[in-house]
């Protein structure tokens, strides 16, 4: 576990590092929509964390709760993320989102794959469930 030698460090670069966005540019699209908050609070994608900051993050239909526990000099494999951060999700949360994607996805037997247009109905619908 390679760690930088500072203990903070910018939470959209953090973010990209430990992959939990695929570019450093929709981890700062993310902050500045506000769906990045750190212990509570929304922040910018400048704002410094420190280790035991509690990170709470929206992607997609998901909501994340994760607990920093280290830094990561540069971009890492899948299999050393464990070694970065905690993660907190409940359990359920999880299930809602599986949930959401069996019940909304369901398409009859024959009617093919879905055009670009039924596509986009179906992330709406699903957008419209989560907002209420």
């Amino acid at each position: 576990m390679s760690l930088q030698n500072n203990t903070k460090i910018r939470i959209d670069k953090w973010l990209w590092t430990v992959r939990l966005f695929k570019t450093r540019t929709m981890a700062t699209d993310a902050c500045n929509a506000g769906k990045v908050k750190i212990n509570g609070v929304s922040c910018k994608p400048s704002r410094e964390i420190k280790t035991n900051d509690e990170i709470h993050v929206r992607i997609e239909q998901l909501q994340r709760i994760i607990k920093v526990i280290g830094f990561p000099k540069s971009r890492i494999s899948a299999k050393l993320v464990p070694d970065y951060y905690i993660d907190l999700t409940p359990a359920e949360e999880y299930e809602r989102v599986k949930r959401l994607f069996t019940q909304t996805e369901k398409r009859e037997y024959g009617t093919g794959r879905p055009t670009k247009r039924d596509r986009r109905q179906l992330e709406y619908v699903k957008n419209l469930i989560l907002d209420n």
